[in-house]
């Protein structure tokens, strides 16, 4: 008789879980009042008093800017339009190399390219997923003006190791922190730490306006390309008698009063969103990591780790089965639709490497890859970055039942599901091996 609801047994739990909505009546009542005033932006593409955006906007900018610790603040249309600001902003072009992650989202790969730049891939930490500073500086060449960090699903990266390398051999420090807001690195936040910061308003992030991107820096130069790129820079530079006009030619990645004003309320909420995640988290960790195979999310000392997702290594030699299997029993048990989203929020391997993908294998850009400024031969095959291959392949699974509208009722069926896997590992083993012979 099938026990597992994968070979027909009944599952562990069919009620939907509850909606992960951050949106409330403050946020409303803002929209509403924007809406209202008609005036749902106030950006001009020229030099005056509004190339900066209308009141949410700047008023949006200054509390982020406040909450995080940083001189300047720069709302965008989103946070993969806010790494190309900064690329652009570090005056990275054609013949130039960036580090970047290859275990990531597909734009902090391709920021580099918009410019004209050569994306060099480094090899991931097998802990945290973060770049490993030894592959950093082993990538770095004569051509590297940049490293384009990702502090990846909630953990912030070695920035002490990192920011001795950039120092070293003079290279700009981008920090991608679309997973990480409140993410700690030795007291300070995850973002705020290299040259320049980005952080994500994207609607799945821990909080979000729908789309956008906070832009954050200390840097004087580097804030004044940031917002020059993001309102037709190319038009206001001779009114504003901006003297270094590099890569300062704009485009229009701002931000709408309306998105503006619900970021206002997000941000009050983030503390305690970000608090109810890693209690949550904690909880998953201490349970489900005692089970023989898995590892749970490493937290390094002096880190804050946020958890945009929970990350686990689960081990097929020790269990005996194919992590993907186990991850298929493990969707069978739990409903994992939430809120409006169509696919599992329990998956194998988190980010295909992105060097994989037929851009970088064909080599599509003529304008970088093929740039005649460009004198480097850069390697995208199988096998370049062999962490990241094997998490992705064989180790990493993760899941985000830590959302913070997860009581503890929800988490303990999400142990329960585990647990039932766990407990019937023989017939788990005897579907994988009927499915291989099918196969």
């Amino acid at each position: 008789m099938a026990n597992l609801a994968l070979t027909g047994g009944k599952p562990v739990r069919t009620k939907i879980f509850p909606q992960s909505n951050t949106i409330g009546e403050e946020e409303k009542k803002a929209v509403m009042k924007v809406l209202d005033s008609g005036n749902l932006s106030q950006f001009v593409g020229s030099w005056n008093p509004d190339f900066t955006g209308g009141p949410m906007v700047k008023e949006f900018e200054k509390n982020w800017a406040d909450a995080f610790g940083v001189k300047y603040c720069f709302a965008v249309n989103s946070n993969t339009s806010g790494l190309y600001s900064c690329i652009g902003a570090c005056n990275i072009g054609p013949g130039d190399e960036v580090i970047v992650s290859p275990y990531t989202m597909t734009a902090g790969a391709i920021a580099p390219l918009i410019y004209g730049a050569v994306p060099v891939f480094a090899d991931i930490d097998e802990d945290t997923f973060c770049l490993d500073p030894k592959s950093i500086e082993a990538n770095i060449t004569s051509r590297t003006k940049a490293i384009l960090l990702v502090h990846i699903c909630g953990h912030p990266s070695e920035m002490d190791e990192i920011m001795r390398i950039a120092r070293k051999y003079n290279l700009k420090v981008i920090e991608d922190a679309a997973q990480s807001p409140m993410a700690v690195y030795k007291g300070k936040f995850a973002g705020t730490i290299g040259d320049v910061g980005i952080f994500s308003l994207n609607y799945h992030k821990h909080i979000h306006t729908g789309e956008g991107g906070m832009i954050v820096t200390n840097d004087p130069a580097i804030a004044e390309k940031v917002e020059l790129i993001r309102n037709h820079g190319e038009a206001v530079v001779e009114g504003k008698k901006t003297k270094d006009i590099w890569n300062t030619f704009g485009f229009n990645y701002r931000m709408t009063e309306m998105e503006a004003a619900v970021g206002i309320e997000q941000l009050k909420k983030l503390p305690g969103l970000v608090e109810k995640r890693i209690a949550n988290a904690e909880y998953l960790s201490d349970v489900i990591g005692k089970l023989p195979g898995i590892t749970p999310p490493v937290v390094k000392d002096g880190c804050r780790h946020v958890y945009y997702q929970q990350t686990f290594k689960f081990s097929s030699q020790i269990t005996g089965i194919h992590r993907n299997t186990f991850v298929e029993a493990l969707k069978a048990e739990l409903p994992t639709m939430v809120l409006r989203e169509n696919t599992p929020i329990i998956g194998s391997g988190f980010a295909p490497p992105l060097y994989l993908q037929p851009i970088y294998q064909q080599r599509l850009h003529k304008c970088s890859f093929n740039c005649p400024r460009y004198d480097g031969i850069v390697s995208y095959e199988r096998g370049l970055c062999p962490v990241t291959e094997r998490m992705f392949f064989e180790e990493v699974f993760t899941h985000e039942f830590m959302r913070p509208s997860f009581s503890k009722s929800d988490l303990e069926d999400v142990v329960n599901a585990y647990n039932k896997v766990y407990e019937n590992l023989d017939e788990l083993k005897e579907f994988e091996s009927k499915k291989t012979v099918s196969a």
